[in-house]
């Protein structure tokens, strides 16, 4: 019985995983995921979980509970030999150890992609996690109590300008569900005006979203400047030091939250390989999803999702290449466990080919952008779109009932606006206030040293 090795949980490896459980019969494979997280981020969920829409728990789905025959294993590969067809699995906990395999399907994911700016490693954060849209969240009401205490001033405007880098669907859902935030919050705080917030995105290229039309694009931007939301666009950000936000035109102000979104690069794990790459770090597949080097097809080896140059047939993708989102990975993940099932039983696989029927974006509540060809959709009925889709897109019914329903509380009930940023020290109360043994006398050793030496008498010698 083969083993299939699947590396890395996400849309396109959970996916394979589900649909070859399916497929296959239990003697037909043995099974095995590794990745270093217990669940699969649905990351189109992110920004509404930044602005308070989405319950964070019900933007994952996880592993153990719907992979019912896989074996899961809580670790990151480290390292891959298919030469050997061994891998490396480094835990969180103990020492690494190798593990065979059969069949190999490299599902890693991607990685947040940042350039060397000053100050950006440090300041930033990324929207790639569930952790980092809670955290981003978090901060920014944090921010505004904060500064509901403080007079008018450089410290009050710094805790309440808010930064996100990047023009894509992600970079600009997420600025839009921050900016609905922000608005929302206000009615809470009578300390603060609509004039003390401001919201800039950052955009190095003449446009945004370049997956949409330039009349929806532009939509889009008035929609936000009229929301109080500034777009830069042609602008590059030079420097973040400290919080200082340095632009290519000249500007500069200060901020307390910032959020990189410009872009995404394969999992660096694949250097670590003996699987062949392209010149921007991905695993090289053919349309078929099987890996493939300058002799030939790699026998036994797979690949999907943003970690793979997967070939676009369809002739819409960049550079002839699928674009690295989750429309794609999921399909990808399907496809990948029927060709797979087909090689076990001596058949031969498919092409990948998925030409999409559209693009919708959510812009916080009321407001969305969807692009199919020609036509284009704004407003609230593209909103409602995009609420359609990904409620029926996330994995599993256990997840779309639970993320609907906070739709349905969401409506009548208003967003929640409770922040919790102290998760991130949870300890500190109890440490601040735990009782703890008194440390022993500093007198203790002082009197020792100081005792007096006694002193020996002896009879006088008799004369």
């Amino acid at each position: 019985m083969p083993k299939i090795l699947i590396v890395g949980g996400g849309y396109a490896g959970f996916y394979t995983a589900w649909k070859l459980e399916k497929a296959l019969g239990k003697n037909e494979a043995e099974i095995v995921v590794v990745d270093p997280l217990p669940y699969l981020t649905y990351q189109p969920f992110l920004p509404e979980v930044v602005g308070g829409n989405v319950e964070a728990r019900h933007a994952v789905v996880s592993q153990r509970r719907h992979l019912k025959r896989a074996t899961m294993i809580t670790a990151r590969v480290t390292q891959i030999n298919h030469a050997k067809k061994t891998a490396t699995l480094t835990p969180e906990v103990g020492d690494p150890w190798d593990i065979t395999y059969d069949i190999i399907v490299v599902t890693a994911g991607s990685v947040s992609r940042t350039f060397p700016i000053p100050g950006v490693a440090d300041e930033a954060i990324g929207l790639k996690a569930i952790e980092e849209a809670m955290e981003i969240r978090d901060r920014i009401m944090t921010n505004f109590d904060k500064a509901a205490n403080l007079p008018p001033g450089p410290e009050r405007q710094r805790l309440l300008t808010f930064v996100v880098v990047g023009g894509g669907f992600a970079g600009i859902e997420v600025f839009a569900e921050m900016r609905s935030l922000g608005s929302a919050l206000l009615r809470f705080y009578p300390q603060l005006r609509f004039d003390d917030t401001s919201f800039h995105l950052i955009e190095a290229m003449g446009r945004i979203m370049p997956e949409v039309s330039l009349k929806t694009s532009h939509w889009v931007l008035k929609n936000l400047a009229q929301r109080g939301a500034m777009v830069h666009l042609d602008t590059q950000l030079k420097s973040a030091v400290g919080g200082v936000i340095e632009l290519s035109t000249g500007e500069s102000f200060e901020s307390d939250v910032i959020v990189w979104t410009a872009g995404v690069m394969a999992t660096p794990m694949l250097k670590n390989t003996d699987l062949p790459i392209e010149e921007r770090g991905r695993l090289r597949v053919q349309a078929d999803l099987r890996v493939i080097g300058d002799d030939g097809i790699v026998p036994d080896a797979w690949g999907a999702g943003d970690v793979s140059a997967v070939p676009d047939l369809t002739g819409a993708g960049v550079g002839g290449f699928c674009v690295p989102n989750a429309q794609h990975a999921v399909r990808q993940g399907k496809r990948l466990a029927k060709n797979i099932t087909a090689t076990i039983r001596g058949e031969a696989p498919k092409d990948y080919y998925h030409k999409g029927l559209g693009a919708v974006a959510g812009l916080g509540p009321g407001y969305g952008a969807f692009q199919s060809g020609k036509l284009g959709i704004t407003g609230f009925p593209a909103w409602i779109m995009h609420r359609g889709y990904h409620g029926l897109a996330i994995p599993t019914w256990e997840r779309k009932i639970r993320v609907i329903w906070n739709w349905v509380l969401g409506f009548f009930l208003g967003r929640d606006i409770v922040s919790i940023e102290a998760r991130t020290e949870p300890r500190l109360a109890f440490e601040t206030y735990a009782s703890r043994p008194k440390p022993p006398a500093a007198a203790a050793p002082a009197q020792a040293e100081n005792k007096p030496i006694p002193q020996v008498y002896s009879e006088p010698a008799k004369k």
